[in-house]
Order: structure tokens, then C-alpha cells, then sequence
């Protein structure tokens, strides 16, 4: 029993009832979009023997960075195993096994070489794409679809997909015009693609283009937010450029409506909602007791899984002014440390000295920042997530050179920085307060 898809693959266990909604699944992961967990559920009870659909699942749990889910992906995994399966759904198998058990640069290398010898697995392809961004891998960002893109036309389904990752990928790669050509595209093709959408918003953030990005956010919401799993990340988008533009009140509204009004418990919205939050921190910005609802929710999260969540944590245990669940956090990271899996690396290398740096931040102890994030800076992205999300760092170490005193390094970073983001109001800020505190 199989089914082959429009692009010949096949489908092992699966019948025709069973595989339509497993490609309803498909089509609402390539647009971050709808209930894709509820669509493979519905595939695997048609069809108990589908292996692809129990990978499926396995994929969207284990990306989610949560202990509870990780285990879900592997109760995916034992039930997949003993199926009937080709060579590729094989390594698919395999890719979940490693991914579930939180060796993610094992499971990226397989799903590699499916897509390789596969170019139009687009499973393959997604899943590799969205662990390249988890670990921070911007040239396989780019390569891994790069490689694949001349294998896809025009009028294939998820073309669009295709293109929103390769835009993102070149966009991490510092490619922007190309980049936002892509991400264009594929928004016209699609415009509920909300990674393609997110992709183009990137490109503006790295270029300090806010007034265009905030054009661009704002010219279709209805079309990125509708039923989409993405709109959280991709409203945080639009918060980053009122935030760099010093437009306080559009982010605090944001804030207090799409991006944490629902006071969101996933750990992946969590994330935009620290981040945001601790920009303003850095700027002095009272945020009344949003930190405290938002610590709350930290607290009761899966810490030590990820070493990019526990940096968003410590930044939420800081703000809410919070001791006990600071010290539980760097605790759960020195056990995570002891670990044998991948996220023992990221913690080790940058996650543990960053949320140190944070927590010391925290307490006023800005020269004790500063040599916490200067050896981390240059490695930052093994911990995973993008360069707009990863800026946080440098902001924090700026903010904290400024508030040390060390004007020679306030000095050094902000010329840093407005090399980068000559256009950026922020740059100039920081130039200006670096160069006030030369003259004092």
C-alpha cells in the first residue's frame, strides 16, 4: 500500500484518504499556517501505517524547543520505526531519531542528504531550513535550498515555499537585494506565506529601512496573521522597526496586543515577547508590569532545553526583578551543560556566558557584561536564531560599554555599528552618547 506524489515520491502506508489531509499538512507548514498537527493526526488515523505522517508529526514537535514536545517527537519516532518504508522515508526515520534525542546537526546533515538525492522532497527541505535557522547555520540557510532550486518551477506546489526560504537564506547571507527579489516573489505567489513575508522583513531590518518595513508589515496584515502560527514573530518585525525609529508607544501597543496580549505560554512566542521587552530596558523604558506576567509564564516553562529560550528567560527574570527563578534557570543551564546532546554545546559556548551576562546586567555589574558577551560575539550564532535576533547582543553589550563608562569601547562600537546600520536613528543615538561620554 502507497501512494506517489505529483512529484514521484512515494508514500509508503498511505491510501488516498490518508494522504490528502497529510498534504493539507504540507501546505500549511510551507505557509505557517492553519493546524498542521490536527491535519497528519487526521492522516495517521485513516492511516495507522503511513510512516511519513508519523515523521511528519515527529518534525513539528522536535522543532518546537520544549521539553514536553521533544517528547512527543519521540513517541513519533518508536512508532515509525517498525513501519514499512523506502530508502528516503528510511533516512527521514533516521532524521527524526536524531532530532528527538537533540542532536540537530546529525539530523541536518540526513535530511541534507535526502534533499540532495531528493531536490523536490520539500519535507526534506523545510525541516532542514528551519534546523539551519535553530542553529544558526546562515550558509546552509542559503545552500541547502540553493542547491535545490533548479530542480522547482514555477506552478509546482510550494514553489512559493522555496523561495521564501531561499530569500531567507540569502538574506542571512547578507545577500539583500536578491533576497528581497525572492521573498517578493513569493509572497505574490502566495501571500499567506508568512516565512516568505518574514524573509523581506529581515532584509529591511539589516538595511534600517523601518519606514519601508513598516510599509511592508503594514500593506497586507490580514494576509500574513490570518490562522498563522508565524504572526506573532512577523508583529515583533514590525515592533523592531518602530523600536529603532524610538517609536515607544507603537511598540508598547504591539506589544500589549499581538505579540503577548494573549500572554502566550509557547516558548517560541515567549522569545519575540522578552526580546522586545528588553530593547526597551536597554533604552530605560518603564514597561509597567509587563515583565512580571511574562517572567511568570518563563517560570513554568522547559529551561535548560535550549540555550536561546534560557537567554529570553534570564531577560524576563531580570526585568521582573525575580532572584529565585534567575538562580533555577542558571542552575537547570550547568545540568544542561552535563549533557551529551547538542544543546549541551550551544549552552556551553554562548547560551550559559550570555544569560550570565544578562543576569549581570541585571544587577547593575555592566564591566562584568561587557566581559561576558565580547568572547561570545564572534560565535553567537552557534546558539542559534537570526542576525535580528541576535542583535539583542550587541545592544546589550553596547549599552552596557556606555553605562561601565568605558568610553574608548562605547566609542569603538558605536563606529561599529553605524558602519553597519548607517541609516539607523539607533546608530546615530549611540554615536552621539558615546561621544558625550568621551567629552565627560
Amino acid at each position: 500500500m502507497a501512494v506517489r506524489d505529483v512529484f514521484g515520491l512515494t508514500f509508503s502506508g498511505a491510501t488516498e484518504a490518508g494522504f490528502w489531509p497529510y498534504s493539507q499538512a504540507v501546505r500549511e507548514l510551507q505557509c505557517f499556517i492553519g493546524d498542521p498537527v490536527a491535519s497528519v493526526d487526521r492522516a495517521i488515523a485513516a492511516d495507522p501505517g503511513f510512516v511519513m505522517a508519523h515523521v511528519f508529526k515527529g518534525y513539528l514537535f522536535g522543532l518546537a524547543t520544549e521539553r514536553e514536545a521533544t517528547a512527543v517527537a519521540r513517541t513519533c519516532h518508536e512508532a515509525a520505526l517498525p513501519l514499512a518504508a523506502t530508502t528516503r522515508e528510511q533516512a527521514h526515520v533516521a532524521a527524526l531519531g536524531h532530532l528527538a534525542a537533540g542532536r540537530w546537526h546529525e539530523a541536518a546533515r540526513l535530511l541534507e542528504d535526502i534533499a540532495i538525492e531528493f531536490p523536490l522532497d520539500a519535507l526534506a527541505l523545510q525541516t532542514g531550513h528551519q534546523i539551519d535557522f535553530f542553529t544558526g547555520n546562515a550558509r546552509m540557510l542559503r545552500d541547502r535550498i540553493g542547491r535545490a532550486l533548479p530542480s522547482w518551477q514555477s506552478g509546482m506546489p510550494g514553489y512559493h515555499a522555496i523561495l521564501g526560504m531561499q530569500a531567507f537564506g540569502l538574506e542571512e547571507m547578507g545577500d539583500y537585494a536578491r533576497a528581497e527579489k525572492l521573498g517578493r516573489m513569493a509572497v505574490d505567489i502566495e501571500p499567506r506565506d508568512g516565512w516568505a513575508q518574514h524573509a523581506v522583513a529581515h532584509v529591511m531590518e539589516m538595511q534600517s529601512r523601518q519606514k519601508d518595513g513598516i510599509a511592508w508589515m503594514r500593506a497586507n496584515p490580514d494576509a500574513w496573521t490570518k490562522e498563522s502560527f508565524l504572526q506573532v514573530h512577523n508583529w515583533w518585525h514590525l515592533a523592531l522597526f518602530h523600536y529603532n525609529l524610538g517609536e515607544t508607544e507603537q511598540v508598547l501597543a504591539l506589544y500589549d496586543g499581538p505579540i503577548y496580549g494573549e500572554r502566550s505560554m509557547l516558548a517560541l512566542n515567549m522569545v519575540d515577547a522578552s526580546a522586545i521587552l528588553w530593547r526597551l530596558h536597554l533604552g530605560r523604558v518603564d514597561v509597567g508590569d509587563r515583565w512580571a506576567a511574562l517572567a511568570a509564564n518563563w517560570a513554568k516553562a522547559s529551561l535548560g532545553n535550549y540555550a536561546f529560550n534560557d537567554a529570553h528567560a534570564m531577560m524576563a527574570f531580570v526585568g521582573a526583578g525575580l532572584e529565585a527563578p534567575a538562580r533555577t534557570l542558571l542552575e537547570a543551564q550547568r545540568e544542561a551543560m552535563r549533557g551529551n546532546d547538542d544543546n549541551a554545546t550551544f549552552t556551553r559556548d554562548v547560551g550559559h556566558p550570555l544569560t550570565l551576562a544578562i543576569k549581570a546586567f541585571g544587577d547593575g555589574s555592566y564591566a562584568e557584561t561587557v566581559r561576558l558577551i565580547r568572547p561570545i560575539r564572534p560565535i553567537a550564532h552557534r546558539f542559534g536564531g537570526s542576525h535580528a535576533q541576535r542583535d539583542v547582543i550587541d545592544l546589550t553589550l553596547i549599552e552596557a560599554a556606555l553605562r561601565s563608562g568605558d568610553h574608548a569601547l562605547a566609542r569603538a562600537l558605536a563606529a561599529e555599528r553605524a558602519l553597519a546600520r548607517p541609516d539607523s536613528p539607533l546608530a546615530a543615538l549611540f554615536s552621539r552618547r558615546a561621544a558625550n561620554l568621551s567629552e565627560n
